[in-house]
């Protein structure tokens, strides 16, 4: 006998709905963001190219995919409030996650480019021009704080949203890296500072791909959701009176603020003769919901005599 969630009003979260209020949020943070760095690249474009800099003409190359990294988080938001509908059983949720994939993906590939380029300037350091590398980066530094704290007023608990924010964090901490190269290039003349702040930038850059492909690649592969013990789940699951085995248990995230969880329970045969089958379910389902926080579950209950029927469980 199958019971999921939804034959029970009762434990309806108001956390979740305004979960939803703070998505529906997030646009009018990501847009200003949008703008103010497409202002920005234009300008440090142009003084990378005047001044020699690869750390500059590094971070405008980062700041044009933070502008991309934006505009497909404002892109899947949209998708991500699709309605259900045909074969998209729970809409397109999972969009972000692919969007936060993307987003370190590219991180890794600009760093590796970067990188390389970084490399050929160590062996031959082109001339620079340390006063605009100085300016520029003073400049990038104000832009990028106002950036990163109007994207930390979204939703940071998408990972969607949290790519992006990544993004413009090691733009911010990579305009630090050229403004202490600028300082060092004015008083020393040494332009491999330049370079060097380049490799910092690509480390930085390396960093965040990688926790963006570690965390969205946990869900797409649907490993349980970080922090969440399945032995932990069992051990308060079988504390449920006239529950006595507790078995093909799994857990996984559909997005990365939505969880779910599928379970077999046991039960002893004389709950189906007194109807006691239906609290069991809600004190299952309450378990899961206050002890571990998931809203959307599966619970299947049984007597001991159907393990007959499932040749194998997994």
């Amino acid at each position: 006998m199958m019971m999921n969630e939804e034959n029970s009003q009762r434990h309806q979260k108001p956390a979740f709905h305004h979960q939803h209020a703070t998505l529906n949020s997030n646009p009018k943070y990501l847009l200003v963001a949008l703008v103010l760095l497409g202002l920005f690249m234009a300008t440090e474009v142009i003084t990378a190219v005047v001044s020699g800099s690869l750390a500059l003409l590094s971070d405008a190359t980062h700041i044009l995919s933070d502008m991309a990294a934006i505009a497909l988080a404002l892109w899947t938001i949209k998708l991500a409030h699709t309605p259900r509908k045909g074969i998209w059983t729970w809409g397109l949720k999972r969009a972000e996650i692919l969007s936060a994939a993307v987003n370190g993906a590219v991180l890794l590939i600009l760093a590796i480019a970067i990188g390389i380029e970084a490399i050929s300037r160590l062996i031959s350091p082109p001339p620079i021009v340390g006063g605009l590398v100085l300016l520029v980066s003073l400049v990038g530094i104000a832009v990028n704080i106002a950036v990163v704290q109007l994207v930390a007023r979204a939703n940071r608990s998408s990972l969607n949203i949290e790519g992006a924010y990544q993004h413009i964090l090691t733009d911010l901490y990579g305009f630090i890296g050229t403004f202490v190269a600028g300082v060092i290039i004015i008083a020393t003349r040494w332009t491999p500072a330049d370079t060097i702040a380049s490799l910092i930038i690509c480390a930085l850059m390396i960093r965040a791909g990688w926790g963006l492909l570690r965390d969205t690649g946990r869900i797409l592969l649907e490993g349980a959701p970080d922090g969440l013990s399945l032995s932990d789940i069992r051990k308060h699951l079988l504390n449920i009176d006239h529950v006595y085995e507790v078995h093909d248990l799994h857990a996984w995230s559909l997005s990365s603020e939505l969880p779910a969880l599928s379970v077999h329970l046991v039960l002893d045969p004389t709950c189906f003769n007194d109807g006691h089958t239906t609290k069991i379910l809600d004190d299952a389902q309450s378990c899961l919901q206050h002890h571990f926080n998931i809203d959307h579950t599966t619970i299947q209950i049984e007597p001991p005599t159907h393990s007959a029927h499932e040749p194998t469980k997994h």
